[in-house]
């Protein structure tokens, strides 16, 4: 997977790739091109084999600020219908990609974390946030709708429709506390330990079956859209291929040998 990525950070160690938007000093907010970018980095990341887990970091104590003022709003503002509406299929595309990576993902969140940034969270596997941590999805105080890149169809399967309605109407920040108590973040530790809590969390995924992990992401997103039967059904036939892979047969060896399992993703 490549490294070499202009609008953001990005390293790879032992199978998890770090990333982190990397204008600390305006709290990282998101530009055309890092949404561009960050899209592409995730549609490609589902075939690549070197990375079995995401971090999606803060930088300089706060996550994203969402879509930049100046870089975004400003030219939106001056834009054709026809472009707007390519702008804003761009930046779905991005949750799109996110979910559809192949890869558990995981948001270590401090401080702000709010439009756009919120979504990138939202569409995380798992978040782990610090104390400091505020997220908001403020599209209605920018004079638009709470309904961006997903937001009403995603958010209140995290958190549920009355909380997640309340976020969306009023665009007010979720603390951290609200976060954890509501489900939105897994656990809340301090900011020193922030990335190497989420690291370690990745480092445990990525330890696991990673082809049956790939199996469990798609099942999460597919079956949102799906009835109990059919989702049952497809449960089976993912279950079933699983079932082909070696580590199902590793994992048997390993008990019978009260051994720990070493996985190895196929």
């Amino acid at each position: 997977m490549r490294t070499d990525v202009q609008h953001f950070k990005c390293e790879i160690s032992d199978g998890i790739a770090t990333i982190a938007l990397d204008r600390p000093e305006r709290k990282n907010p998101l530009s055309f091109e890092s949404y561009a970018e960050l899209r592409d980095w995730f549609r490609d990341l589902h075939y690549a084999d070197d990375v079995h887990a995401v971090v999606f970091a803060s930088n300089g104590g706060n996550f994203s600020s969402g879509g930049d003022v100046h870089d975004i709003i400003g030219p939106l503002t001056r834009m054709s219908m026809k472009e707007l509406l390519s702008f804003t299929r761009m930046t779905g595309d991005l949750v799109k990609a996110i979910v559809n990576c192949g890869k558990p993902v995981i948001a270590a969140i401090d401080g702000v974390c709010v439009g756009a940034g919120a979504i990138i969270a939202m569409a995380s596997d798992l978040r782990v946030a610090t104390p400091e941590a505020k997220v908001a999805f403020l599209f209605t105080r920018v004079g638009l709708a709470g309904c961006d890149m997903g937001a009403c169809a995603i958010l209140p399967r995290i958190i549920g429709q009355g909380r997640a309605a309340e976020l969306l109407y009023t665009g007010r920040s979720m603390s951290a506390d609200e976060g954890h108590a509501w489900g939105f973040h897994n656990k809340v530790v301090a900011a020193d330990e922030l990335l190497g809590e989420a690291t370690a969390l990745a480092a445990r995924i990525a330890a696991g079956p990673n082809f049956g992990n790939m199996m469990t992401k798609t099942m999460l997103a597919q079956e949102w859209s799906m009835s109990i039967e059919q989702a049952i059904e497809a449960e089976a036939q993912a279950q079933a291929i699983c079932m082909q892979t070696a580590d199902f047969e590793r994992a048997y060896n390993a008990f019978v040998a009260k051994e720990k399992p070493v996985f190895e993703g196929n």
